[in-house]
């Protein structure tokens, strides 16, 4: 794979596998994740599949999940 940087254009990211959550909603409206060679981990919007990747550490996601499992950011889900 050619050089991954973050607000690369998602589609160039050939070879992964996009992943989104079974609680996503019936409109699409969700983030997907791909596991990238190397580790590192790539988020992209399920409405916008074309549009930019965000690139993270497997770092950075474990905080995320933690904070996610620990309910941190309940707060930003709507209802």
């Amino acid at each position: 794979m050619h050089h991954v940087y973050n607000g690369m254009a998602a589609t160039e990211l050939r070879g992964v596998v996009w992943q989104k959550s079974r609680h996503s909603n019936s409109q699409g409206s969700c983030v997907e994740f791909a596991k990238l060679p190397g580790g590192n981990v790539a988020m992209r919007n399920s409405r916008h599949p074309d549009g930019p990747a965000l690139v993270y550490t497997p770092a950075e996601i474990e905080a995320l999940l933690l904070g996610v499992k620990d309910g941190e950011f309940d707060h930003l889900a709507a209802g």
